[in-house]
């Protein structure tokens, strides 16, 4: 009855069905939340940031750079933009080539999938949850989920498991896709929150929690790579696209360089302030590219009620040091419920690049984030679960 069931009502799960619907092929969507496509009803405050227009394999993390590489030249970022315009909805660009649908509604993003879904005559079944995947004795599968009281079983020659990952618990996500691969003896990397803000303890904790809500363009960086965005002090740390990004980079342990004034010198500065009025105060001229709150909170570490005459080497390098290499140690991150996604899983060298399809199982195709391929935050994640649900459809 069916060319096969894909497990999952995302993004990756919905195009894979939209996409087998043109080559006629019938599927079954096992969606476990009660409506389809719920984490993309929330993606980007309920806006849904779909795309990327500057998307390529550069602004992935995976063990094998190269994996995503064929996935994208087969469903490309024009690709997605076509496809959404073809029904009715068109991008507008925010910061960095992030697209939005101009309604700023990511309801209109589910309508899509849902009305083609509906046209092709493709089975969305809500409310189901898969117990299990097994292969036949003659190479098929067999599914079991619950629906309502009820147990049902389908067996079908192909499975997709687009089941998302571990981020946004509440709506239902799970480790399911990662514990089917291991069952089929398949191997999973190492899994952890990623896009996630990052928490501060000990000594700093306080002077971080007395800046909640103050907002700095920086450029945040480490050893592996930098970021140039926002950065958000709360009460628990620090949070905000850069912090967001360079979250994905960061392990346990490490420690992060943090320039508040990225794109000028505050030394150039200083010398310039002080020869038009060397009596200013510093926390005068820092309040003017700061917030007069910020300004103020780093008497902690600036001799900040100096004028701009007299401030010695010593203080000049202390300012200099301070402003352009604040480094932080985070203790930890704020977790999966706090995650945009999930970085790790189904190892790449387990799945043919071309097919999505598991090597060793035939039949058995792995998409989206349970995939270890994880964008960074501005829609790459989402030209990903296209593009995979894409590749997919066409191997089915």
């Amino acid at each position: 009855m069916y060319h096969a069931v894909i497990i999952g009502g995302g993004a990756c799960g919905l195009m894979c069905a939209v996409q087998a619907g043109y080559l006629g092929k019938k599927v079954l969507v096992l969606e476990k939340a009660d409506k389809p496509g719920s984490k993309i009803l929330i993606s980007g405050g309920g806006r849904c940031n779909y795309t990327n227009l500057y998307a390529s394999a550069s602004n992935f993390i995976s063990e094998n750079e190269h994996f995503c590489k064929s996935a994208f030249s087969q469903w490309t970022v024009e690709d997605t933009v076509s496809f959404f315009e073809t029904y009715g909805i068109t991008g507008s660009e925010k910061t960095l080539g992030q697209l939005f649908p101009e309604s700023n509604k990511a309801k209109d993003i589910v309508d899509v999938f849902v009305n083609l879904c509906a046209d092709f005559d493709q089975t969305i079944l809500c409310n189901a949850e898969v117990k299990s995947v097994e292969q036949t004795a003659d190479g098929d599968f067999k599914v079991i989920y619950t629906n309502g009281v009820k147990t049902r079983e389908v067996r079908v020659p192909s499975v997709v498991i687009a089941s998302g990952g571990l981020p946004v618990q509440k709506m239902g996500a799970t480790d399911f896709g990662l514990k089917v691969a291991r069952n089929f003896g398949l191997r999973v990397t190492k899994t952890a929150p990623a896009l996630v803000p990052l928490t501060v303890t000990g000594k700093d904790a306080e002077w971080f929690a007395a800046l909640s809500g103050n907002s700095i363009f920086c450029r945040v960086s480490n050893d592996k790579i930098s970021f140039e965005e926002n950065i958000l002090f709360t009460h628990w740390g620090l949070s905000g696209p850069s912090i967001l990004q360079i979250s994905s980079y960061w392990r346990p342990g490490e420690s992060i360089e943090i320039d508040m004034l990225p794109q000028q010198s505050i030394l150039d500065l200083i010398e310039s302030e002080r020869q038009a009025n060397g009596k200013k105060l510093l926390l005068t001229m820092l309040s003017h590219l700061y917030t007069k709150k910020f300004a103020e909170a780093l008497r902690k570490y600036l001799p900040i009620d100096k004028n701009l005459a007299s401030l010695s080497k010593d203080d000049l390098h202390q300012i200099e040091h301070f402003i352009h290499h604040f480094e932080v140690k985070p203790a930890g991150d704020k977790g999966y419920d706090r995650a945009e996604v999930m970085r790790g899983g189904v190892a790449t060298d387990e799945l043919s690049s071309k097919t999505l399809e598991a090597k060793k199982v035939p039949g058995l195709f792995f998409g989206g984030e349970c995939v270890d391929v994880t964008g960074w935050l501005g829609g790459y994640n989402f030209q990903w679960a296209w593009a995979s649900g894409f590749v997919i459809a066409q191997n089915i």
